[in-house]
């Protein structure tokens, strides 16, 4: 396996991601990744997880034998996961260790205990954020893990010339995804590039539809995930798009540049 790593070219992403139980191909990307730096410890943790099951560490935790700990606001959504994976009893991979999952309103003063608390402060493989609000204000206030792949989710309707996030509030509810007047939640990838350098992490791409970015921590894969720029990230079809027909739709809006 080793050999092959060492011998295989590297792939666009949007050769490799699938959706299993991920949103837009992220779960053949992770797969991707891992495959070529290994899968370590196989310990995630996913902050806004859902309902545990559509996010980006189900597949990792269903079918890989991954130990995950999967943190969402909405007491509905844990439950219904909870509930889902109580069902799969057969799956002996569940039985011998079920993913965490916990249901707390995420903020910068809490993040860090909540992970300390259930377990998985120190090395993970895996650490993903898609909370559609303060996701910049939480990377940039966690301390407690250090994670080999980081998975944000950013927001493709600004430019990679705008390193800007919205102001941080402990009670801040976006405009969500969906909509005409949607689109005011998150930062822009310029900003996650530019805190992800700050904290020894390299952009190495995003998903097809521009909504997730891929980031390796510093030593880690280096010699076949080289990094890239915000610009050739934003360079497709359906990035300019969002940035030409909703960019318009923030103006006006706080912001703060960083």
């Amino acid at each position: 396996m080793q050999q092959y790593r060492l011998m295989a070219a590297p792939i666009p992403f949007t050769d490799v991601e699938f959706s299993s139980y991920s949103q837009n191909g992220e779960d053949g990307i992770l797969l991707y990744l891992f495959s070529v730096i290994g899968s370590g410890g196989k310990r995630a943790v996913e902050i806004g997880a859902g309902d545990g099951v559509e996010c980006n560490s189900a597949n990792l935790v269903i079918n890989h034998g991954w130990n995950a700990l999967l943190i969402d606001g909405d007491p509905t959504n844990i439950a219904k996961g909870r509930a889902h994976y109580a069902r799969r009893t057969g799956a002996w991979r569940l039985r011998r260790l079920p993913p965490t999952l916990v249901q707390a309103w995420i903020s910068a003063e809490n993040i860090n205990q909540l992970i300390e608390d259930h377990g998985f402060s120190g090395e993970v493989d895996l650490l993903s954020i898609d909370i559609d609000g303060m996701d910049y204000w939480i990377l940039q206030a966690l301390t407690c893990v250090s994670a080999r792949v980081l998975v944000v989710e950013f927001n493709n309707r600004w430019s990679a010339d705008q390193t800007v996030t919205v102001p941080y509030s402990k009670t801040f509810v976006g405009d969500g995804v969906l909509g005409e007047d949607a689109g005011y939640f998150g930062a822009s990838l310029s900003a996650f590039a530019k805190l992800g350098r700050d904290r020894g992490y390299r952009l190495i791409g995003v998903n097809g539809p521009a909504t997730n970015a891929f980031f390796l921590r510093e030593g880690v894969g280096e010699d076949r995930f080289p990094a890239v720029t915000v610009e050739s990230c934003l360079a497709t079809d359906y990035a300019r798009h969002q940035v030409r027909t909703k960019g318009a739709a923030l103006a006006g809006r706080e912001v703060v540049l960083v």
